[in-house]
């Protein structure tokens, strides 16, 4: 019989490195701010980009983080990508900003599918949501689903009887809903 080597666990770190400064340090606490920020970059661009603007408490960004540069319609990103950097930068806020090329600002089904998984992940995770921004064309027009009063943080409900916990039951739900 021959004997069996150990298992090597790899150890490994997981740092925020920082590029050269792309934007401005100007404060975001409107729509308006972020697109100052970050519009004119995206804008410029012929494909969809998502980034990920980074907040302080007090609304003074951290850095901004482009997550997916996609096609000239779309882009994809899963919410690991979107939060990494928002948890090594200790961010207490996010602004999701994506463009779309062709200048239409009316978001499609998979922002609003992004935007409605971000709010409660975020909930969650205790980084809120504070926009998610579209721009397109020339950078003078933008869609915010915030000034559209479209973010709702859905109830969140913590149980404080481990008696009452279901583990599994959410798993189980969700097996039964995927499509065959």
């Amino acid at each position: 019989m021959q004997e069996q080597e150990p298992f090597k666990l790899e150890v490994v770190s997981v740092r925020l490195v920082k590029d050269a400064p792309l934007f401005s340090d100007h404060r975001i606490t409107t729509p308006e701010d972020a697109v100052k920020v970050v519009g004119d970059f995206l804008c410029e661009m012929d494909r969809e980009v998502l980034c990920v603007i980074n907040l302080k408490s007090d609304g003074t960004p951290i850095n901004c983080n482009i997550v997916s540069m996609g096609a000239v319609n779309q882009t994809i990103a899963e919410p690991r990508e979107l939060f990494k950097a928002s948890i090594l930068s200790n961010a207490v806020t996010m602004i999701m900003v994506h463009n779309h090329p062709g200048g239409s600002l009316t978001p499609s089904k998979e922002d609003i599918m992004i935007t409605d998984r971000m709010l409660k992940l975020t909930e969650l995770m205790g980084i809120r949501l504070a926009d998610h921004v579209i721009v397109g064309g020339d950078n003078r027009e933008y869609f915010s689903f915030c000034e559209k009063k479209l973010l709702k943080y859905p109830p969140m409900y913590l149980s404080t009887d481990y008696n009452a916990l279901e583990f599994g039951k959410t798993a189980m739900v969700a097996e039964k809903g995927k499509a065959r």
